[in-house]
């Protein structure tokens, strides 16, 4: 007999991400590329090269059940299913690790706390504003401004002796309040250090709001960025928990575990 497989999809605003588990619900393949115009072309294209990883699926059309999530999902005319992200990233993480209760989820344009239920649902979740500070594209622009690429900003503010505030509460001018400190010839290390706390400060009032519960972790492509995790760590004060696969597909991930559940009834 054939092996069924499953997928999730998490359509995001700068990543698409894919997540293929077996009929053990294990996961067996998983895919991360740039965001495509059309969420539709960025879904294929993820579940796609994350099939291919897979000898005998060849085609995301040989899926049993294919779940879409993400701010796109309901550009995705071919999913079986579309599941919110904030229940997705809650189910994703609750299949990495059950005691880890609250979820910094920090993607390409908005920041979302998530406290989990024992059975991996969503108890309470609160999101930033509109406002683009805090967010991965808020990161993306402070490192242009160093000129430096994500990964070696995430390493910079390690080094830094002392912080030095970031004030500003929009992105705007925050990158202008970046630009002028930098331009007194403020020591990098500590100014991104600033920036870092910054947006763990962020990240903190969001969790109050829902109530913080250890363990804690961190999803979303930001959940890379030591600086980052290293500011969080000290605003909370607690540790954060990581997890055992790429946090960036953990929403694709539970996409694919409710696509699991769906497929066996």
């Amino acid at each position: 007999m054939t092996p069924k497989y499953v997928g999730g999809c998490d359509v995001g605003s700068t990543t698409g991400k894919a997540a293929i588990l077996d009929e053990a619900g294990k996961l067996v393949a998983s895919a991360i590329i740039p965001s495509e115009i059309d969420p539709e072309i960025t879904s294929l294209k993820a579940l796609e090269q994350a099939c291919g990883q897979m000898a005998g699926l060849g085609s995301c059309k040989n899926l049993a059940r294919i779940v879409g999530t993400g701010y796109g999902r309901n550009e995705v005319p071919f999913a079986d299913e579309n599941i919110s992200e904030i229940s997705c990233h809650a189910m994703g993480t609750f299949y990495c690790n059950r005691d880890i209760k609250t979820i910094v989820d920090i993607g390409g344009q908005d920041v979302k706390t998530i406290s989990i239920a024992d059975d991996g649902s969503v108890l309470e979740f609160a999101m930033n504003d509109k406002c683009a500070a805090g967010t991965g594209r808020f990161l993306e622009a402070m490192s242009r401004i160093f000129r430096m690429d994500l990964d070696q900003f995430s390493l910079l503010s390690l080094n830094a002796v002392k912080i030095i505030p970031v004030t500003a509460q929009c992105s705007v001018f925050a990158e202008s309040e970046v630009i002028s400190l930098l331009a007194r010839k403020s020591p990098p290390e500590e100014v991104a250090a600033g920036i870092n706390a910054a947006v763990a400060k962020r990240c903190f009032s969001l969790l109050k709001r829902i109530g913080m519960r250890p363990q804690v972790t961190v999803t979303g492509g930001c959940a890379k960025n030591q600086g980052l995790i290293k500011a969080i760590k000290k605003s909370i004060n607690m540790e954060v928990a990581a997890l055992p696969v790429d946090p960036q597909i953990i929403g694709a991930l539970g996409a694919a575990v409710f696509a699991g559940r769906s497929g066996r009834g």
